[in-house]
């Protein structure tokens, strides 16, 4: 395959992975319908993830003990950092949630400057003062103090400072392959859902009041038929966004950003946030105000600052 049409089908596989997740909220909601709510719902499809990912992985189980420790710590908080995103779907309206995760940026900028030591670009600089502005605006769109308000909120906000932690890391010391990086992922995401998930069961209404049914009324049998066929429907929804989602889009997303620029990789991952927000909007009749949208703008546009390349109009870059 020669180089252009490497790059047409990794921006292909960035493009199509970017719509796929801003439709991801459907399965996590459909689940938790079903009684798998909070954060049981992506405990079942992480786990699916990482037991469909498991056979390829193990046979390699050398590569994995000796790769580099910070990688594989990096790469598992990744994975929770994206737990954390999917949980807040539950709690949280969609398109808040996804905007609050793409604050990541602006945590990046700040890590590379404070932590790593990177210099920092004036544009950057403006892009970290845009971005916590668009959040305030976003945020405080109801007059009150400019705070996540409620779980899911507070979720997508820590998972976008972990998944800048993570991606430094990822980035520095990383060396594994598609597949095994994503079943670390994948497992990661498991361990953080079932940890999170142990704690809404330890302590009941930790993050929102408990969900009951109302079945209870029906006979023996006819409960019997609605367990089966709620299980069934459990196994279908878990395996399909497990695979789909977490396996295949991971692992086609992580053989693509290598092939691609950072900042290509970036912009068009933005379209999980357009796609999100519609289909929210269509499907959930969950809407944005006008002062939400342009907080939402802001971020945005920090997220463009970041990786336009002053220096050549036009283009952008990573530098």
């Amino acid at each position: 395959m020669t180089d252009t049409r490497t790059t047409a089908l990794a921006t292909a596989i960035v493009l199509g992975t970017g719509v796929l997740w801003g439709f991801y909220w459907l399965p996590v909601r459909a689940l938790a319908d079903t009684g798998l709510d909070g954060p049981w719902g992506t405990l079942a499809i992480t786990l699916a993830a990482t037991l469909l990912l498991a056979p390829a992985t193990l046979r390699r189980w050398r590569t994995l003990v000796s790769t580099s420790r910070v990688a594989l710590v990096s790469i598992t908080l990744g994975g929770a950092a994206f737990a954390l995103y999917s949980i807040g779907f539950i709690y949280g309206r969609v398109a808040i949630v996804i905007l609050l995760f793409f604050m990541t940026p602006v945590w990046s900028t700040l890590i590379g400057r404070y932590v790593m030591g990177w210099p920092t670009p004036r544009r950057r600089l403006l892009a970290i003062g845009l971005g916590l502005s668009g959040l305030g605006v976003m945020l405080g769109a109801d007059g009150t103090v400019p705070l996540p308000d409620g779980a899911g909120e507070w979720m997508a906000l820590i998972a976008g400072l972990l998944w800048a932690i993570a991606t430094t890391g990822i980035k520095a010391r990383s060396t594994l392959g598609p597949v095994d990086a994503t079943f670390v992922f994948a497992a990661g995401a498991a361990l953080t859902a079932l940890l999170l998930a142990l704690m809404l069961t330890l302590v009941p209404g930790l993050f929102t009041e408990a969900v009951t049914g109302t079945a209870h009324a029906a006979g023996p049998s006819a409960r019997e038929d609605a367990a089966v066929g709620q299980i069934l429907r459990i196994g279908v929804l878990a395996l399909t966004a497990g695979g789909l989602w977490w396996g295949l889009s991971t692992a086609a997303l992580m053989w693509a950003t290598v092939r691609l620029e950072p900042a290509r990789v970036g912009i068009l991952l933005m379209t999980e946030v357009l796609v999100g927000a519609a289909s929210a909007a269509l499907l959930a009749g969950e809407f944005l105000t006008p002062v939400e949208i342009a907080g939402g703008a802001m971020v945005l546009g920090a997220s463009l600052l970041e990786i336009w390349n002053p220096r050549r109009p036009g283009t952008i870059s990573n530098r």
